[in-house]
């Protein structure tokens, strides 16, 4: 079944190494042992730094349409862990966003230096299972980290065992000096959040809890000195560093919980010296020690293959063949497939394995090393209906039909009823924001994400993933109360939340950030209507049908003279004053009327702000890529004299010197990013403050590719040189947007202002990486250049307003 000629880096090597780690654990000091470490709480705690180069978990499959350790496969894995900077970041037990650690990391001293992973190292990172053509065959990862005085190099191999609740991290040190240690070190956070923890040494290794959830340290040798203790006060990493040596020990932190710190000492580090570590994770602390032994006990090669998929497990490489259209795409793709294969395996990597279909936006939380800890906060990792529907369309392009349709059917979870917690006021409309569980976190209305799940689910009809009998019975449970919101609005009233929505006005549009008249918001609902009235005839319900056809046709026809303006006051080299804006307050484009201030910004006349919101008119079918609205607008858009506060465009030049591609701000005047005149962090002062300013996101590239690709259509000119022609340009450039690691960025810096964190020009920046919504993003795109058509195209949106 498995047929690629695989290349496993520095496995064979490595194994031989493996049971070849020395035991020289006895430490040559004199060591205090005391009982309860000091310092409680012990610092402030923060969550790790966004820029992740790797995410990974193992791969599970359904058991009808849900996951469960009662199935043939068995243990279903529910570990989730992050890379940055080359340290193990937040690894996730049990929901998809409950962090257990902040961080891992390796601590090296000799005669006269104490360095840990935290420092200044040269790190790379790889992929451990590739075949010929360098692909990732899983996302088990391989990073390589130096000394920058070449002292040492550790190299780290990091994956979960699928069969267990364990993180499994093989680590290999080479040094050519005398009396050098390694240590590690863990910043547990457990449940989520870094005050409420304890700590303790026992004979099978280290264990930090809170409550009833667990995490176990355990290694394949036995650790020499030991010790738990406060961050920053009683933790032994202070001391490592002054004296290179572990002189007091504590076995645990009392009767008070705090931000607690778990160090181990490894042993003597010479040539290839290899430990092996694990993070197991439980609901008693019997259960942990147990899952970490059992890992061990598997081994180094046993553990990797089954992540792998090698032999009769199901892994990584099973799904990947499982995707009988990513062949095909290849060929559409100006880095042989290497990002495709990531991106299907990271949007896969981004579902929950207790809520199955649960697809979060991000396994990270922006900015996170200036976020605090003392709460729980999911960050990105939750669900916005919006951000998953880019990805269940994904996963359709590339023929994951049963991760599309679980996906689908869990989106009733979030769909505000009689029933959700709190509603005291109209339903139908989907929740902004929310646990994978279904928690409420942000309840703002974004019409959108309301329209989002009836065209997903005309989508997957049309593909014959749902049955006629399944749209009858999801038309009736779901898809006609959202569409009777669309047509109708309602009454908001949960939590802080008491508005009258009444459409096509949105309380929010996409961005999240003002009310009123969107091109984006407008383009879904228009879709989601006619979507609705096309599945409202085929269940025989001709009423509704009609009149969601009749409000989608209204809808349309106001859109011009609601966001089109023919009295623009743009300045700029490219500006004619006709274009459509990002979003109005009042249904004349032409007025002056302001937007809200957010995020620092000041509230601009609606004139001035421009977004790419009006592509969605054609993506959709709303409008033709020829119309006159759409191509009068394309010429501000993509003004680069315009002021750069109002700016949208930005060309980055290709590594390898063969021209230039184009990013994209989400808007004029956006402050959702770092300061321009200090560099800190966005919220670093608090969300308001001046100076913030956002940053270019790499998806609009793949937005502005998939508009070619329709005007192309529409020109009869897609032939192979114009497909060549975005191929190395829309393509290309956003897969030199990913990182080393190859995982897509919400935002990369984009020049201006001060760079305080020493980004290079279309690097990352820390707001959040990987974005699930940028690798959906490209993967759509490249099934859309590879069909020669638009995928997320919805022709019967253009049948019918015509």
């Amino acid at each position: 079944m498995k047929n690629y000629n695989l290349i496993t880096i520095s496995l064979l090597a490595l194994g031989l190494t493996a049971c070849g780690a020395q035991n020289t654990n006895q430490s040559q000091t004199v060591q205090t042992s005391k009982t309860t470490a000091p310092g409680a709480p012990g610092s402030d705690p923060f969550w790790s730094y966004a820029g992740k180069t790797g995410i990974g978990t193992s791969y599970e499959q359904y058991q009808n349409g849900h996951y469960t350790s009662d199935a043939p496969t068995g243990v279903v894995s529910k570990v989730w862990f992050s890379i940055a900077k080359g340290m193990i970041t937040e690894t996730m037990f049990g929901l998809i966003h409950q962090a257990q650690i902040k961080d891992m990391q390796f601590v090296v001293t000799g005669k006269d230096f104490t360095v840990s992973e935290a420092d200044d190292l040269d790190v790379t990172i790889d992929y451990l299972y590739k075949d010929e053509q360098g692909r990732p065959l899983s996302l088990a990862y391989k990073i390589v980290s130096k000394d920058k005085q070449g002292r040492f190099t550790l190299e780290k191999h990091v994956f979960t065992d699928p069969d267990g609740q364990s993180l499994f991290v093989r680590s290999v040190f080479n040094t050519d000096l005398k009396d050098v240690k390694a240590y590690v070190v863990v910043n547990p956070y457990i449940d989520n959040n870094g005050l409420d923890d304890f700590a303790k040494t026992t004979e099978q290794g280290l264990v930090a809890w809170q409550g009833d959830n667990y995490l176990t340290l355990q290694a394949n040798t036995e650790f020499g000195a030991k010790t738990v203790g406060f961050t920053g006060v009683s933790d032994g990493l202070d001391e490592l560093k002054k004296s290179q040596s572990l002189n007091t020990s504590y076995s645990n932190t009392g009767e008070q919980s705090g931000n607690v710190s778990l160090l181990a000492e490894l042993g003597n580090i010479e040539s290839n010296t290899t430990f092996d570590l694990v993070l197991s994770f439980a609901h008693n602390e019997q259960q942990s020690a147990e899952q970490g032994a059992q890992t061990l006990a598997k081994g180094y090669q046993s553990v990797l293959d089954n992540y792998n998929g090698e032999g009769a497990a199901f892994g990584w490489q099973d799904y990947l063949q499982s995707l009988t259209p990513i062949n095909k795409m290849t060929g559409q793709t100006a880095d042989n497939g290497k990002l495709l294969y990531t991106s299907a395996m990271v949007l896969k990597a981004q579902e929950d394995k207790t809520h199955a279909g649960a697809l979060i936006a991000s396994l990270s939380n922006p900015w996170g090393e200036t976020v605090s800890a003392k709460i729980g906060s999911t960050g990105y990792k939750a669900v916005w209906v919006r951000d998953f529907y880019q990805v269940a369309m994904a996963f359709m392009a590339l023929g994951d039909t049963a991760t599309a349709k679980i996906a689908f059917e869990y989106l009733e979870k979030v769909q505000v009823n009689s029933k959700t917690p709190g509603n005291n006021g109209d339903t139908g409309w989907f929740l902004q924001k929310t646990h994978v569980d279904g928690e409420l976190e942000w309840v703002g209305v974004q019409l959108d994400q309301t329209a989002m799940p009836i065209m997903l689910a005309w989508k997957l009809h049309q593909a014959n993933v749902l049955s006629d009998a399944e749209l009858k019975d999801w038309y009736a449970r779901m898809l006609k109360p959202a569409a009777d919101f669309l047509v109708e609005g309602g009454l908001a009233k949960i939590l802080w939340n008491d508005t009258q929505i009444t459409p096509p006005a949105t309380q929010q549009e996409r961005w999240e950030e003002q009310s009123g008249y969107s091109p984006s918001t407008t383009a879904a609902i228009v879709a989601g209507l006619v979507t609705a009235s096309d599945i409202a005839a085929l269940n025989g319900d001709d009423k509704n049908a009609q009149r969601y056809l009749a409000t989608a046709k209204k809808y349309s026809n106001d859109i011009e003279s609601q966001m089109f303006t023919t009295k623009g006051n743009l300045k700029g080299e490219n500006s004619d004053g006709e274009y459509f804006i990002r979003i109005g307050q009042d249904t004349d484009a032409n007025s002056d009327t302001k937007i809200n201030a957010n995020n620092g910004r000041e509230g601009f006349n609606k004139k001035q702000i421009l977004d790419g919101g009006f592509l969605e008119l054609v993506r959709y079918g709303l409008r033709g890529a020829n119309d006159e609205s759409i191509v009068k607008t394309l010429p501000e858009y993509d003004d680069e004299t315009l002021e750069d506060n109002l700016q949208v465009k930005y060309s980055f030049s290709f590594d390898d010197g063969s021209g230039t591609f184009a990013g994209y701000r989400r808007y004029g005047n956006d402050g959702y990013g770092e300061d321009e005149v200090t560099g800190t962090n966005y919220a670093e002062g608090g969300s308001n403050t001046p100076g913030q300013r956002g940053r270019v996101w790499p998806f609009f590239t793949g937005e502005r590719g998939h508009y070619e690709i329709a005007a192309a259509n529409a020109n009869n000119a897609l032939d192979d040189a114009k497909q060549a022609q975005i191929k190395n340009s829309y393509v290309k450039g956003l897969e030199q947007f990913a990182n080393e690691g190859m995982m897509l960025p919400e935002q990369v810096w984009d020049g201006v202002g001060v760079n305080k964190a020493g980004y290079t020009l279309g690097e990352g920046t820390n707001s959040a990486t990987p974005l699930a919504w940028t690798h959906a993003e490209y993967i759509k795109l490249v099934r859309s250049l590879s069909d020669k058509q638009v995928w997320d195209h919805y022709p019967v949106v253009k049948k019918a307003l015509k």
